[in-house]
């Protein structure tokens, strides 16, 4: 039997709903368990609200801290029982309780206003879990990318690359191909400057930096391109030239993925000794509560958890 967490996020987003609708709505398999670890009795009132039957195959973790259900509101009750509801199924994937996890949406702002300042789940998880190499990949619309840098204001991105790190996202990234049944995939890197630098006349990074940083990669044995202009690497990679594209900042990577799956995209962290992946979209506070929400992201999710359990974690 496989357990399968899926974390409440904020209850006051869509979270909870898609959740419901996710495991309702598709005929999963008969060996699998779905554990929501948070507010049973505010996911059993979303439910009625809504008139989302809850499927057999969800069991409840019920959760210390108190929370109310409060449609679209940034609320800090939300965020602190968001937050447990994390660190609960990190613990338990860390034991072996749970095979894997899945987590709903956390507002950021509603979890600094809590008093707890993380950007956000990836960074947390691998704080929980002592992690030191770690990835963001997103998938969606036919695409995986690799987020070099993260959370990052823009005009902070040249300062914050360097080869270790582009080394250590090419690697993870090979290593996640493997993970998912591709042993031969080729990966895409994106240049960081128009034109990949143009040779060095608008910008020097390609050449100090991201080619070097490929010609360590394919020692390692990955299959990698040089740097290729960020305007054109994406249409090779839906073309079915690269298996994955690793993206230099957040926005150069998730602007073509969202363009083309985004209600279908879902966040995947590499490098962790647990799985766990995630619905590529925010709380949506503005339609929480209206049963309006698409599960279609939160299946994506749930499916690749499935299938990434059934394989050895490479990070364990």
């Amino acid at each position: 039997m496989k357990h399968i967490g899926i974390t409440i996020g904020d209850v006051n987003g869509i979270g909870p709903e898609v959740a419901l609708k996710a495991i309702h709505t598709e005929p999963w398999p008969s060996d699998v368990e779905f554990i929501i670890l948070g507010s049973e009795a505010v996911v059993r009132e979303q439910a009625e609200s809504m008139g989302i039957p809850v499927s057999k195959q969800i069991h409840f973790q019920s959760l210390e801290m108190p929370v109310k259900w409060i449609p679209g509101t940034i609320a800090v009750d939300a965020s602190r029982h968001a937050e447990e509801a994390i660190r609960t199924a990190v613990e338990q994937c860390l034991s072996g309780e749970l095979d894997a996890m899945v987590t709903a949406p956390i507002c950021k702002e509603g979890m600094h206003k809590a008093g707890i300042m993380i950007p956000g789940h990836t960074e947390y998880l691998a704080e929980l879990t002592t992690t030191e190499k770690f990835g963001m990949m997103l998938m969606g619309g036919g695409l995986r990318v690799m987020l070099v840098t993260r959370h990052l204001p823009i005009s902070k991105v040249p300062a914050a690359l360097n080869v270790e790190t582009i080394v250590e996202h090419i690697q993870l990234t090979g290593e996640a191909l493997k993970l998912f049944g591709i042993e031969t995939g080729k990966i895409g890197v994106c240049g960081l400057n128009p034109h990949a630098g143009d040779g060095g006349v608008i910008g020097r990074e390609e050449i100090e930096i991201i080619n070097p940083a490929i010609e360590i990669a394919r020692k390692k044995g990955f299959n990698v391109t040089d740097a290729i202009p960020a305007d054109t690497i994406f249409y090779e990679a839906l073309r079915g030239d690269y298996a994955a594209v690793v993206a230099m900042y957040h926005d150069q990577g998730l602007g073509p993925l969202k363009m083309i799956g985004f209600d279908e995209g879902i966040n995947v962290t590499l490098g962790l000794p647990i799985i766990r992946t995630s619905p590529d979209h925010g709380t949506a506070f503005g339609i929480a509560g209206k049963n309006e929400a698409s599960p279609k992201s939160m299946k994506n999710a749930i499916n690749l958890t499935i299938e990434m359990a059934a394989h050895s974690n490479p990070w364990k």
